[in-house]
Formats: structure tokens, sequence, C-alpha cells
């Protein structure tokens, strides 16, 4: 997502509604984590006039990229139209967000603990301003996939801090129910983003699904400039892992390219050559990683079994949610002729299930234990997504998508909040800003590499957004591997999870430590 009791700023690789959610959980938990552990001096009270300036503002930033995910998975038969775009490029779009967004979304923490949560999240927002001037002015479909790639970057450094600074603002006995209204209305953001976005397409243009961030962020900085409290971070010792975000961008880059330039042309010498980078960089990082003083990624975190058990239940179920929220949309357009705004909301009792019942998710998995759920939930999750095969030309929503929808967001909801949880208890105490950042980075990448596999299993490939025929026949096939790779999450922590992960009396010594 990468969800209020949940996971920042999905979201899977950019998406809608839901990812949203289960991205705002871990950007929760690292908000926990890395805020000062003391009250604030002089903290603010929720109640009062500039306390709840701060809690807008907040909330304004860290909605702009989760509303922006979900107008733009919305806008993409659109685009693809306008440039006469094939369908890899159309992926383009969401990959390069995703891929600078997890890449950079663990340097963006560091950068705020380091220099100030205020003021990169300020930075943050200039920077995805910029660059959404840019996606919406784009002349061409290359300038936008390098606009979004810059979107970003720019949404890893405002993401981090949003939170932290509830966290660090905030006085103790008020911290919990500020960061409660920030995910409450967040989800709403959410909610809505697909109805918003559909209508601007319908109305004016799908260049506006990124020019409605401009006023969002001038309000955001206009708010910044009068009532955010001063940054009180003084610095920490070490360095930037500059080298590391890299050869991750690297790493990603190479993989992502790869796979989606394989279903148009083959393999051939580019998509080898960029599997030669994807791979070299990631041997690279792994060796940077180990021998860095202060690395982006301590890899001894995953010495814990259970904590490298939850990262690949998630990254496995995100990829294959990537691929459910990216063509959802795009077939009932295409396939069943809906305009933007019905395809828009198509999913919002997804979003409403994840609003409504996730805290208690959370409490039931306190209670029995996380593996239950999370091996429960991806199964009702694949049940769900093999009941939106039923969508075809003319689809009727009670008939068609509603019992899909319902389904999957139901065992999204049972997942979720436990996976979640267990990822941050199965680390270390002193690292579960960390657990959590890591987690959600996994979950984007999940999602990344789930999209951009897609043509390589489907053919959905040239311009096949234009031919419904060969779009719903790709749809189903990439609904039913969806399935298989969601139900197949569930089985692994069916497996491997155990019910002692949530508890206190996890052994410190097989929770991995660097």
């Amino acid at each position: 997502m990468e969800n209020e009791a949940v996971r920042e700023e999905m979201t899977p690789v950019a998406t809608s509604g839901p990812e949203s959610a289960c991205g705002q959980g871990a950007a929760l938990a690292d908000a926990e984590s890395h805020a000062h552990s003391a009250e604030t001096p002089g903290g603010l009270r929720l109640a009062s006039r500039r306390g709840r300036w701060v809690l807008l503002m907040t909330i304004l930033g860290s909605g702009m990229a989760g509303i922006d995910a979900t107008i733009v998975n919305v806008a993409l038969p659109e685009i693809g139209r306008t440039f006469d775009a094939p369908f890899a490029t159309l992926q383009w779009i969401v990959t390069a967000y995703a891929l600078t967004l997890a890449a950079f979304i663990l340097l963006g923490g560091v950068l705020g603990d380091r220099y100030g949560r205020r003021r990169i999240f300020v930075i943050g927002v200039v920077w995805f301003a910029i660059a959404s001037l840019a996606c919406g002015i784009a002349p061409t479909a290359g300038t936008l996939v390098l606009a979004r790639a810059l979107q970003g970057i720019g949404g890893a450094l405002l993401t981090p801090g949003s939170l932290a600074m509830l966290q660090s603002a905030f006085v103790r006995e008020d911290r919990a129910r500020a960061i409660g209204a920030w995910a409450g209305f967040g989800g709403v953001a959410t909610a809505i983003g697909p109805f918003v976005g559909g209508w601007l397409i319908e109305v004016a243009s799908w260049r506006w699904a990124f020019l409605i961030n401009l006023p969002l962020a001038v309000v955001v900085l206009l708010i910044a400039a009068r009532h955010s409290p001063t940054d009180t971070t003084e610095g920490s010792p070490g360095h930037l892992d500059v080298l590391g975000a890299g050869l991750g961008v690297s790493t990603l880059a190479g993989l992502s390219y790869a796979l989606t330039g394989a279903a148009e042309d083959g393999l051939g010498i580019d998509g080898s050559v960029a599997l030669a980078v994807g791979a070299a960089s990631a041997l690279a990082f792994l060796v940077h990683e180990h021998r860095t003083v202060d690395p982006i990624l301590p890899l001894g975190i995953f010495a814990s079994s259970r904590f490298s058990t939850v990262n690949a239940v998630t990254f496995i179920v995100y990829g294959g949610m990537g691929v459910v929220f990216l063509l959802l949309v795009i077939q009932l357009q295409v396939v069943s002729g809906w305009g933007a705004v019905a395809a828009g909301v198509a999913t919002l009792p997804t979003t409403l299930l994840m609003m409504l019942f996730s805290a208690r998710s959370g409490d039931l998995a306190s209670r029995l234990g996380p593996r239950l759920q999370m091996s429960v939930g991806p199964l009702v999750m694949a049940g769900g997504i093999l009941l939106l095969l039923r969508i075809g030309p003319d689809a009727d929503y009670l008939r068609d998508v509603l019992p899909g929808v319902v389904v999957f967001g139901l065992g999204l909801t049972a997942m979720v909040a436990p996976l979640t949880a267990a990822a941050l208890a199965t680390a270390p105490d002193e690292h579960a800003g960390l657990a959590s950042g890591i987690n959600n980075a996994v979950a984007r990448t999940g999602g990344l590499i789930g999209v951009a596999a897609i043509p390589s299993l489907t053919g959905l490939t040239g311009q096949v957004v234009d031919d419904p025929v060969a779009f719903d026949s790709g749809f189903r096939v990439a609904m039913v591997s969806a399935a298989v790779v969601v139900a197949a999450g569930g089985l692994l922590a069916a497996a491997a999870l155990r019910n002692d992960v949530l508890p206190d009396d996890v052994p410190h010594d097989e929770r991995g430590v660097r």
C-alpha cells in the first residue's frame, strides 16, 4: 500500500486506494521509531489551532502521492491514446514512479532524521510539485516517463517525514489521536481519488491528473511556512549511503527494463544487457551494504528467518496486487466500455473495508497470532481475483464487479494489519522504524516487478489498449496468474510463520542485528 493501522503511500508500485492505505501503516511505524523518544518540549496540542494546521499539512502532503497514483491508473487509457503509446510505455508510466520511490524511500527517511524532517518534507513537496508540472505538460511519452521517475524521488522525500513530524511535534498524549486522524483522513483522500481523477479526465484532460498536485502543494507550503514547528534535528554521525541507493535504482531499473522489453521484442541485446546490469548491480549492492559502515539496508536484519519470511510474503502478495490494480481499471474502460469515473470508483468497496475493519483485524491478530490471517487472507484475495474474471463486454457492476471487489477487500483487510505488525515484531526494537521502511520498500518492489512482468505472461503488447478482444484475453491470463501468485504468498505464510511472532517473547538472538 506505503493505511490506517496497516501499511504508505501503496500501494504495490504506485497503485490504487488500498495500496496507498497499506503504505500509510508502514510510514506510521517508521514515524514512531525515528521520532524523538522524549516528549517534544512545548509540543503542540491537537485541539489547538496550530496543531490542526500541522495535521492538515501532513495529510495533504502525503495525500498528494497517494491520490496521484490512483488517478494515474485511471488515466492510462487516455494517455495511451494521446501518445499512440504501446502498452509497454504505459507500464513504464507506472513503473518509473514506483522504481524511484522504492529505491529512495529509505534514504528519504535517513535524510529527514539527519537534516530535519520539516526541511526534507518541504523539499519533497516542492520536488513533487515541479515533477508533477513536468508530467502535466509532457510533450512525449518518454518525457512523461522521465518526469514520473522524478516524481517518485519527491515522494520518497516527503513520505517518511509526514508522520514523523506528527510524532515529534505533538505532546505525547495527543500523538496517537493525531496519527489516527492522519490515517483516517488519508483513507478518505484515497477513497475520493478515483472519483476526482475520473471526473478530471472526463471533463478536462488526463494532464490534470498531475496538475491537480500544484494547488495542493502551494497550500501545503503555505501552511508549512506559517505553522510548522521548527526542526530540532541536529544531524547524526556517519555518511549517507548514496551509492547504495544508486545501486538499488540500477538493480530495479535493469530488471524492470528486461522484463518489460522481453514481451515486445524478446529479450534481445538490449534486454540481455539490462538484465546483466540489474544482476551485477544487485550483487554490488549486497557487497557494498555488507561492507559499508552506514548501510541504507543493514543486511543483518534479515538474519531473522521470521523477518525474512514476512517480507517474502509481502513481496509475493504485493506483486500479484500490483497486477490487479493496474489492469482492472483499464479492463473496465477498454473492454467493458465504462467511463473513467465509473472505472475509477469500482474498487471503492475495498478501500472502505480497509478503513472500517483494519484496526479490528489488527486486534484479532494480537489475540490469535498473525499466521491464520496472513494465510487465509491471501487465499480469500485470490478467490476475489478469480471472481473478477466475470468482467467482460457490457459488465454489470453489481453482478460482475462488486462480488470480486468485496471478496478481495475482505482478504486484504484480514491480511495487511497482521503482516505489518509481524514485520515490526520480528525485528529488534531499536530497528522498528527500519523494519517498517524495509517492509514498505519490499511491498513497492513486489508491485513494481509484478507490473513489469505482465507482458511476458499475458501477451499485452503493442497497441493492445485499442483492441478490446486482445486486452480481454490478456486480462484473463493476468488475473489467473495474479491469483496464483497471491495464493502462493498465503501458502508460504501457512508453512513458514509461527504465531509467537507478535508477542514480546520472540528470542532476541533470533532477531537480525547489525
